[in-house]
């Protein structure tokens, strides 16, 4: 396993992340305990150090699983990573939400679950349309100044708000956002639009959510798995479908499996990308992690950016267009050292 340096900050990840919303059963679907330890135990003797968890995740069993694994082990190797805003329960109006006071309780309660004094990486998990962004920075910076949470992230929000936050806490002197989290894969590159750019510029890495798309891009629904996927999702649409079949292409032509092709579409993006990878069967694990030692080639990447493209939309597109190139540099487009965002 190789490292990467999570944002602008100094903290070494590993390139991939365990996705850990399966471990226990209170969902009806997921890992066991014991089965959870051997996976833990596995992506920890493979160099993985990066655990992807949230206080809802398995109603709070994730977060008492990796606790009791970690106590059992070295604390300090592993990187820890939780979420607050999403309710851990329905008779209290502010036990969900981004607002400091449910911030401050949640973090708490995970400190509690994950049986440590520290939270590595705490990301607000989606955004409320409710909390100021300055509410909410305000509350991170004091977390980290209490020495609970060492880095801030968040997840599912909107771009601009998340300019808005690290702006802010750059001009006040707070900590900011060294990750971004968010849904992207093959059969979602919508991203790319504004909050990848925007990644980019203030230096934050990406954590891929289903970077596999539930396991689509495997292929596994195309050779007659359904798994828990219902009829007319996108991720069986034409389009993905389309996708799919050049993922399995590739994957014939190299020899690897289809979630190795895939995954390392997500890691070989030209930012920093680590894709959060879940599982709850040991042969999961042991599959995917094998990907960091395959590459896919310039043309292979073509080839899957080719039939995955989107169109941007305004004014992403609008700014390609030759016309506006023209009056917008002179006629010197082609002449100038483009900065990357």
């Amino acid at each position: 396993m190789r490292y990467k340096l999570l944002g602008k900050s100094g903290l070494k990840v590993s390139e991939l992340s365990l996705g850990t919303m399966g471990f226990g059963q209170e969902w009806k679907w997921g890992a066991d305990k014991e089965t959870s330890f051997k996976i833990l135990e596995a992506y920890a003797a493979a160099g993985g150090n990066f655990l992807d968890t949230a206080n809802r995740y398995t109603e709070g069993t994730s977060e008492k699983i990796i606790g009791e694994f970690m106590t059992a082990h070295d604390r300090d190797y592993f990187v820890v990573a939780t979420k607050y805003s999403l309710f851990d329960n329905l008779t209290n109006p502010n036990a969900s939400g981004n607002n400091r006071k449910n911030m401050m309780r949640s973090v708490e309660q995970s400190l509690k679950r994950l049986n440590t004094d520290y939270i590595d990486l705490l990301y607000l998990h989606i955004w409320d349309n409710l909390t100021t962004i300055d509410e909410v920075m305000r509350g991170l910076d004091d977390l980290v100044r209490q020495g609970k949470v060492n880095y801030i992230a968040i997840s599912d929000t909107p771009a601009w708000i998340i300019s808005r936050g690290n702006t802010l806490a750059e001009l006040m002197g707070w900590s900011q956002f060294v990750a971004l989290q968010v849904e992207y894969s093959l059969l979602q590159r919508t991203p790319e639009r504004e909050l990848i750019p925007m990644a980019k510029h203030y230096g934050m890495t990406v954590t891929p959510w289903a970077p596999l798309a539930g396991g689509a891009l495997t292929g596994k629904y195309l050779k007659g798995d359904r798994g828990r996927i219902p009829d007319g999702s996108k991720r069986l649409n034409e389009r993905s479908v389309g996708i799919t079949r050049k993922v399995m292409e590739i994957s014939e032509q190299t020899g690897v499996p289809e979630s190795h092709v895939a995954l390392k579409w997500t890691m070989q993006r030209g930012f920093s990308s680590i894709p959060i990878v879940g599982a709850t069967k040991l042969s999961q694990l042991e599959e995917n992690l094998k990907a960091i030692y395959f590459e896919l080639s310039p043309e292979q990447i073509a080839q899957l950016d080719a039939v995955s493209d989107i169109e941007l939309g305004f004014p992403g597109d609008f700014f390609k267009e030759e016309g506006v190139k023209s009056v917008v540099y002179g006629g010197f487009y082609d002449k100038i050292e483009h900065r990357q965002p």
